[in-house]
């Protein structure tokens, strides 16, 4: 053992004389586990939240939107020699160019409008997205966990038969449907008559209610097939809006969307899902900044425990500065002595605040003791994930703070001079 380590830790833990200075130590490991058991535990409840925010986003909106005029969306790849008959064209050709790129898990086409839902209980305006039923559970995650129905039911499976809508939970409490209710569709791009403009209206049947936490998609959201929203607003059999993709990686959605972008050309509009939440994210983002900065102020201020520590140290332990120093202990050997006191004091303080913060985080994740109330939150109980880089950052700030703390007693002790100090012993 080192001789400077051999003597800090003496100090530290070989005091029966000087209980009071002891009991300051303590209080600074303990301050500076408490910093960052808090900093383990809020940041994993941000990012928890993050997560969720995330997935309910994702759930009910692709990773990337490729939209564009259709005709050059749908014209074959240049120099690829391939003619609409062969299948590289339309929208089926356009899928699967799409399908081919590398990182692509999924695409389907999708059609959006605006209309109004009435039934016997009232009206309300929603968001209309039509569907491929077949394809769009694969790229929407959240027609996979409907709280009742089916998307299949979206397609009459009688000729005749009404054409099914998917609703979000809050829409139908507001306007009292269950999965069968008979309900009205508007949609205001309406047809000329002899009695003037009027809209067009298609009776339709719930094929299914979903729920996905945010209350703007279920309150003003619905889903109908491609065909019934074609029909729904008067338009040619191959009308899309665009395509919905989903990739494998989402924090990889931008090298997949210029890949995509290469492919279709320029015409088209590759937009990922970070580009359409930037604002959402970089809000969030800076306000992990700010909390991470607010709770680091509690590590400081164990830090400054550890200079009032080591300041009480240095007085107290003088005369001992001195006979080390008269017996040929470096100015550096002794500056090493009482950095090295601070040290191990973060390091302990560390893996307490570690052991506290994991637990209770660990704890909370496995038992969910702490309810939310679900009508204000997106969840029930109080979400928790480590990220092991967050808790990285976290060790290294406050050792970097205890670390700091300890310059300038240690400096204090090097600058002792051996005759000045045994000058009246």
């Amino acid at each position: 053992m080192r001789f400077e380590l051999f003597v800090a830790l003496r100090y530290l833990f070989a005091r029966r004389k000087q209980a009071f200075i002891y009991v300051i130590s303590a209080m600074s490991v303990l301050g500076v586990a408490i910093g960052v058991a808090a900093l383990v535990v809020v940041l994993g409840v941000y990012n928890g939240f993050t997560t969720d925010i995330r997935d309910k986003i994702l759930g009910a909106n692709a990773h990337i939107i490729v939209s564009g005029p259709l005709g050059a969306l749908t014209a074959p790849p240049s120099g690829s020699g391939s003619s609409p008959e062969d299948g590289a064209s339309g929208i089926t050709g356009v899928l699967r160019r799409i399908d081919a790129t590398p990182g692509v898990v999924g695409s389907t086409p999708f059609l959006y409008a605006e209309g109004m839902l009435s039934s016997p209980s009232g009206v309300k305006g929603v968001v209309l997205r039509g569907i491929d039923p077949h394809t769009a559970p694969s790229v929407l995650s959240m027609l996979d966990d409907l709280t009742s129905g089916s998307v299949d039911k979206l397609t009459p499976s009688t000729e005749g038969a009404p054409p099914g809508v998917l609703v979000g939970k809050e829409l139908a409490q507001r306007l009292g449907l269950a999965v069968g209710s008979r309900v009205n569709l508007l949609s205001p791009s309406g047809q000329k008559t002899t009695a003037g403009f009027q809209p067009r209206i298609r009776p339709f049947r719930v094929a299914g209610v979903f729920r996905t936490g945010m209350f703007e998609y279920d309150s003003s959201l619905g889903f109908i097939s491609l065909a019934a929203a074609r029909d729904l607003l008067g338009l040619p059999a191959d009308q899309i809006s665009g395509i919905e993709v989903t990739v494998k990686d989402v924090y990889k959605a931008d090298t997949v969307a210029a890949a995509l972008q290469k492919e279709l050309g320029p015409l088209a509009s590759v937009r990922t899902w970070m580009d359409m939440n930037a604002n959402l994210f970089a809000a969030l983002k800076l306000e992990k900044i700010g909390m991470f900065i607010l709770l680091a102020m509690v590590v400081l201020i164990g830090s400054f425990s550890i200079v009032t520590t080591l300041v009480m140290l240095v007085m107290e332990k003088t005369h001992d500065i001195a006979i080390l120093m008269s017996m040929g202990a470096t100015k550096g050997m002794i500056r090493r002595i009482f950095m090295l006191q601070g040290t191990i004091i973060g390091v302990v303080g560390t893996l307490l605040g570690y052991v506290l913060g994991i637990g209770l985080a660990l704890l909370l994740q496995r038992y969910q003791f702490i309810k939310l109330p679900p009508g204000v939150y997106t969840l029930d109980h109080l979400p928790i994930l480590l990220e092991w880089g967050d808790i990285a950052i976290i060790g290294l700030s406050a050792m970097l703070l205890c670390f700091l703390a300890t310059i300038y007693p240690a400096r204090q002790a090097s600058s002792l001079e051996p005759a000045e100090a045994l000058r009246f012993e």
